[in-house]
């Protein structure tokens, strides 16, 4: 019996130190119920853009299926298709094993035992469980995870003004609302580009969805909030901030009436205000961080050789307010509630070794020696079969780490992967959360189109002088009487619901 007792205890002490060695940079798969001596099906759906998704012998799944003894099926569905697919599968309740899901269809079906609690699960898996527990929490109830949030980069956009413009008219680069009016103006009347015609304006945006965009710093410096702020435990919407939205309003309408304002805002397709920056028709717009230096700048230096682009903080408001508003992080990876056991944890260690070092560098840079290779001097050269192959859609499509930089590889400029991160930085400064994000209303389910189509008909009239400033009180009025009063009932009931 003492014999039998020490090798147990041997036992014992030998696999603790195993599991302790394995730290927290590889999946812990001894301890789950699916293990993966087994081989497994799994199957996952996603969304794809254009040029979709891979073929099923894509060399990136013949890995993961070696790595982790699966045979991995992925399902790559159109955006635009994508949320019709998944009411079709929920007719049937056959959906895939785990799978992207977009924040209507999420709100719709969370509270119905269709996804998976994963936060009891969380301390097996070291990679997965270091997110951060607010963006894990995101449009979840107190003390539950159904599924892992898809990151985004929520402070990526920034503003960019042409440096050699300023240059050229001797000016300084604005660092207030007033500031930047008359630098704007500047550029729209003082012959910027030197062509001896009048065919520059200040800066540009767009309306997309009846909603203002790529003008979000501006708004943000006249206090208005994004989408809905938090003032004495109640959540208001920025729809209703009337005195806020007519100092907008009044500073656009300035703008539009002298000329500094695009005259074709409203007509502005979302990547319009950035393409007529590359065109050297406006000197300050919106730019997608990761397109400032490989996109934007160089197609603009095209055009003109010696052109400079700089980031330009947000400016100051009134009050002395700088924001830049941030995107909403309100996608998830679920996993079907409905499988066994087994399958739910072969999924979380998958889950987990794709943000695992290994798996990232994985679904990032895809295969050494394939999609790129090392050089002696420790630096990486992409190879071809990196744009043929495109290994990195699922950390862009499905799922990845918490990761600023996402989208520089370790082949790049590391002067470029710099500006890029102090760019991002530089923007964390000024960030404004909505706090709505991801909360759902009936109402404005059935309502919420219209009544936004109609407040934004008003606004955007009263930008380019066809009603009076008055009319702003209007559009808020209208707002809250034809449904809007509900919406702010039913937002504030969920939120107190997910506190």
């Amino acid at each position: 019996m003492k014999k039998w007792l020490t090798v147990f205890i041997m036992a014992i002490v030998l696999a603790s130190v195993a599991g302790c060695g394995q730290g927290g940079k590889e999946p812990d798969k001894q301890g789950s119920e699916g293990s993966s001596k087994e081989k497994m099906t799994i199957n996952m759906m996603t969304v794809s853009y254009a040029g979709g998704g891979w073929p099923e012998d894509h060399p990136v799944i013949k890995e993961i299926n070696k790595k982790m003894n699966i045979e991995f099926k992925v399902q790559w569905v159109p955006s635009d298709t994508y949320p019709q697919k998944l009411n079709v599968m929920a007719a049937s309740n056959e959906f895939p094993d785990v799978f992207f899901i977009q924040e209507a269809e999420f709100n719709k079906w969370r509270d119905k035992g269709i996804f998976m609690d994963v936060k009891p699960e969380l301390d097996k898996y070291p990679n997965l469980s270091v997110f951060p527990e607010d963006g894990m929490a995101i449009m979840n109830p107190k003390d539950k995870y159904y599924g892992f949030p898809y990151y985004v980069t929520d402070t990526r956009d920034t503003l960019a003004i042409r440096q050699d413009w300023l240059d050229k008219l001797k000016l300084n680069t604005p660092t207030t609302v007033e500031e930047f009016y008359e630098v704007a103006k500047a550029f729209a009347t003082q012959d910027p580009d030197d062509n001896g015609i009048a065919d520059t304006s200040g800066f540009s945006f767009s309306v997309v969805n009846n909603k203002f965009s790529q003008i979000e710093p501006l708004m943000g410096a006249f206090g208005l909030a994004n989408e809905w702020y938090e003032e004495d435990g109640q959540l208001i919407p920025m729809q209703v901030q009337a005195e806020e939205l007519k100092a907008f309003a009044e500073y656009m309408n300035k703008a539009y009436r002298e000329g500094v304002l695009d005259k074709d805002f409203m007509s502005n397709k979302l990547k319009d205000s950035v393409a007529k920056l590359e065109a050297g028709k406006t000197g300050i717009a919106m730019v997608v961080t990761n397109e400032f230096f490989n996109n934007t700048l160089p197609t603009l230096k095209k055009l003109t050789p010696d052109a400079e682009l700089v980031q330009l903080f947000p400016p100051k408001g009134p009050t002395g307010i700088q924001a830049t508003q941030t995107l909403l992080m309100t996608n998830k990876i679920v996993i079907n509630n409905k499988l066994d056991a087994a399958k739910k944890q072969r999924i979380l260690e998958l889950l987990d070794y794709l943000v695992s070092d290994e798996g990232y560098d994985l679904i990032k840079h895809g295969l050494e020696g394939v999609h790129y290779k090392k050089e002696n001097d420790d630096k990486y050269v992409k190879l071809e079969n990196f744009d043929k192959d495109r290994p990195q859609l699922l950390s862009t499509w499905f799922f990845r780490r918490f990761d600023p930089g996402i989208q520089i590889r370790k082949w790049d400029d590391q002067e470029y992967a710099n500006n890029i991160k102090t760019i991002i930085a530089n923007n964390e400064k000024y960030r404004l959360k909505n706090p709505a994000e991801g909360l759902a209303s009936e109402t404005f389910n059935k309502k919420g189109a219209g009544l936004q189509q109609k407040w934004m008909e008003t606004m955007s009239k009263v930008i380019v002088g066809q009603l009076p400033l008055t009319a702003v009180d209007d559009a808020v009025a209208a707002w809250k009487r034809d449904g809007g009063d509900e919406i702010i009932k039913e937002i504030n009931e969920q939120y107190q619901l997910l506190k």
